[in-house]
């Protein structure tokens, strides 16, 4: 006689799931759980809230699944774990389907439709999928206080995020200032970084030619937005960087060019020159204060300046500082 009772040759997830739920139910396990640790040492466990906008998808769910199994395990180890989930039911997420159910394309169809109402139609979509998501998380297994989530919307919560920011400024702790910010083009609202979406594309590009004032030859210059070119006052350059004067051949005449010695090949195979020769090696620490004629001093007219003196369009090259930033900067590269 066997000392197991016999296993059905068919497994049937749904038919388990509903078992295993219906024993829970039964039992109380999720109460009883909670209850068993509750003389155990806190542990506060804050849920980072999915966005009301739709139902679960494959990181929410396992987002909660992950969750999930780690307060169990600190229940195991003893802890009266406070497990209270959260939705954030505010912001673009919820705001774009509600423009998609009710067809909208830009904010003057809400405008017209009237704010209010706008904003109404939101709540009732963040609420409606609310529900869906409790029950999907509660389907997942998760163990949680299913029965007081804690909702970004509700005045209560509000209130208490201004409480909260308006103590940290009366300890100094917030300052203003200014910083550029991504903005959506269709929204016209601003975007946090992990919304911005990349993607390669080709920027056209032009190489400009600065006549040096003292001396012989020409800078070479790359830039994506040549339209900044007349208000140009200075040529940018890496102190550290290695630099060399180019003698080129096109079209049966000679020029005497300096680059960047890391792009100098590319750059006169893009500028479709028959021969060249390295004449000069430099730094860009040699190159610093050189003044050159500004590419465009024809077509701009000279300015008064503040001493009443009339100027015209020239400029000098001045140092590149990358340890003056803490982001690591970009370097132009020519195509």
């Amino acid at each position: 006689m066997s000392r197991f009772g016999e296993v059905d040759d068919q497994y049937d997830p749904h038919e388990l799931e509903q078992r295993v739920f219906e024993y829970w139910d039964d039992v109380d396990a999720y109460e009883q759980t909670v209850e068993h640790r509750s003389d155990g040492k806190s542990f506060f466990f804050v849920d980072g809230p999915p966005y009301t906008s739709g139902s679960a998808h494959m990181g929410t769910t396992w987002n909660k699944s992950l969750k999930d199994v780690y307060l169990r395990f600190l229940r195991m180890q003893g802890y009266d774990v406070t497990d209270r989930p959260g939705y954030d039911m505010h912001g673009l997420p919820i705001e774009t389907r509600v423009e998609e159910r009710l067809g909208f394309e830009n904010k003057q169809d809400i405008e017209e439709f009237g704010e209010e109402n706008f904003i109404q139609e939101c709540k009732d979509y963040a609420d409606e999928q609310l529900e869906g998501l409790q029950e999907d998380f509660q389907d997942f297994g998760v163990w949680m206080d299913w029965d007081d989530p804690y909702r970004t919307v509700e005045p209560e919560y509000m209130e208490a995020a201004w409480w909260g920011f308006s103590k940290a400024a009366d300890r100094g702790l917030v300052e203003k200032g200014h910083r550029s910010i991504s903005q959506c083009p269709r929204c016209e609202t601003a975007i946090a970084n992990n919304e911005v979406e990349y993607e390669d594309v080709e920027d056209p590009s032009v190489y400009v030619t600065f006549d040096l004032e003292d001396r012989e030859g020409q800078l070479v210059v790359w830039t994506t937005t040549p339209w900044t070119i007349p208000a140009n006052t200075f040529v940018a350059v890496d102190e550290d960087g290695d630099y060399v004067g180019v003698r080129a051949e096109k079209d049966g005449e000679e020029e005497l060019l300096y680059v960047a010695e890391a792009k100098h090949e590319s750059v006169l195979r893009e500028g479709r020159y028959d021969d060249y020769e390295v004449v000069e090696e430099l730094s860009g620490a040699d190159l610093l204060g050189w003044a050159y004629e500004h590419p465009l001093a024809e077509e701009v007219p000279d300015h008064v300046d503040a001493e009443g003196g009339v100027r015209g369009l020239r400029g000098r090259l001045r140092r590149y500082r990358r340890r003056r930033y803490r982001a690591r900067p970009l370097r132009a590269r020519p195509r």
